[in-house]
């Protein structure tokens, strides 16, 4: 039997298309001399390894590196300045990956993850100089307390999706808005208020305090990361990551298949508000400080900016997304108040002295150039180029 006309065009449309965010080319699915098979799974598992490992090894010895990079850094690679600035990079490509859980991977918007991570800076500095614990012991109580925070208020959230998914977006923002708002009330002198809380020196370990162990707190931000990619990309590549996909594509399908959707969203949920807390802690060790702007919905905002800009529900997008906008949001602020910008005609002084003006200019160019944020480039060039081949 012949194939219509129909399904003939239909099927030369699938195979001219390019692929989606979620899939892979067919290329990358088959071995060495065009296998699928079990013999190629081996080699496909170890090139996924390559890569993050490769990447580890050098971000790691960068400390012990002497290069300068006018422009982009004041001073050498491994000076204090640079490797403060590298570990916030390190820490928001971190906090960035797990928000990307719920966005990019599950299709959940949440406005309150800052909640998260304001509580992880916040509850370990405040175990620290309220309870006298250490700052291992301080991390842990701060990674409880905001994992039950989390179970229940994701618990409330959820339910709002009965309204859609605007719904959920609007109770999570409802929650970020009273933390952020209690936060700066600085109730019984808890939280600072708008000046925060300097870091409690005293439950820290004398490796991490002080200009001159930058590198150990760098070292710590680079663990952070290492140990939420490999959480982030463990979990996604196990068969709950299907579902969580399967979620984001098609809810009402998967129900039907038999599944909880209501579980495996408080689950992830729950893990990346988890990795959040954690994030937050780091994030009090690198600027020595718990500020009231990490619990703002205006910080969300910021994570979701980032995960858009690399590439949601991508490998490497999040990471690529957070590191990049940290790094231009620190590095524009200080080229704003240089004398390069002072000494320029007022209608260029005037947007460049604003580095959030600059930012969002970059982030529509970025948004039209690459459609799919950063990540999606390699696969688009790598699609047009197998259509040449052709």
């Amino acid at each position: 039997m012949t194939a219509s006309p129909a399904s003939q065009t239909s099927q030369a449309d699938r195979a001219a298309a390019p692929p989606s965010s979620g899939e892979r080319p067919a290329s990358a699915a088959t071995g060495p001399g065009g296998s699928s098979g079990p013999a190629a799974r081996p080699v496909r598992r170890w090139r996924g390894a390559a890569a993050p490992a490769a990447v580890l090894v050098v971000l790691a010895l960068l400390p012990y590196s002497a290069l300068e990079i006018p422009v982009l850094l004041d001073g050498p690679v491994n000076s204090p300045g640079s490797l403060q600035l590298l570990a916030l990079c390190l820490v928001f490509g971190g906090i960035a990956l797990g928000y990307d859980l719920m966005f990019g991977r599950t299709g959940l918007l949440s406005f309150g993850h800052a909640l998260y991570v304001a509580g992880g800076a916040y509850g370990t500095q405040l175990a620290m100089t309220g309870l006298g614990l250490g700052l291992l012991p301080a991390i842990g109580l701060a990674l409880a307390g905001g994992t039950a925070a989390a179970v229940l208020l994701g618990a409330v959230s959820l339910r709002g999706l009965a309204l859609g998914g605007i719904g959920f977006a609007m109770v999570t923002l409802a929650f970020a808005q009273a933390g952020s708002i209690w936060v700066q009330r600085n109730p019984g002198g808890l939280t600072g208020g708008e000046e925060g809380l300097p870091l409690h020196t005293g439950g820290v370990p004398d490796a991490l305090v002080g200009v001159q162990n930058t590198a150990n707190v760098y070292w710590l931000a680079l663990a952070y990361l290492a140990l939420t990619a490999a959480v982030v990309w463990t979990a996604v590549s196990r068969p709950v990551g299907r579902v969580w996909q399967g979620i984001r594509d098609n809810e009402q399908r998967l129900s039907v298949l038999g599944y909880d959707p209501f579980r495996h969203k408080l689950g992830v949920f729950v893990l990346a508000s988890a990795l959040g807390v954690l994030g937050g802690a780091m994030h009090l060790l690198v600027t020595a400080g718990a500020t009231p702007r990490s619990s703002t919905p205006e910080f969300t905002l910021t994570l979701l900016v980032m995960v858009v800009l690399g590439g949601s529900g991508t490998r490497w997008g999040p990471l690529i997304g957070g590191v990049l906008f940290t790094f231009l949001d620190q590095r524009l602020a200080v080229l704003a108040s240089s004398d390069l910008v002072h000494g320029l005609p007022g209608i260029l002084r005037a947007p460049l002295s604003e580095p959030m003006v600059v930012l969002g200019t970059l982030f529509v160019i970025a948004v039209y150039a690459a459609p799919g944020g950063i990540a999606s480039i390699r696969r688009s060039l790598t699609w047009r180029r197998g259509e040449e081949t052709r």
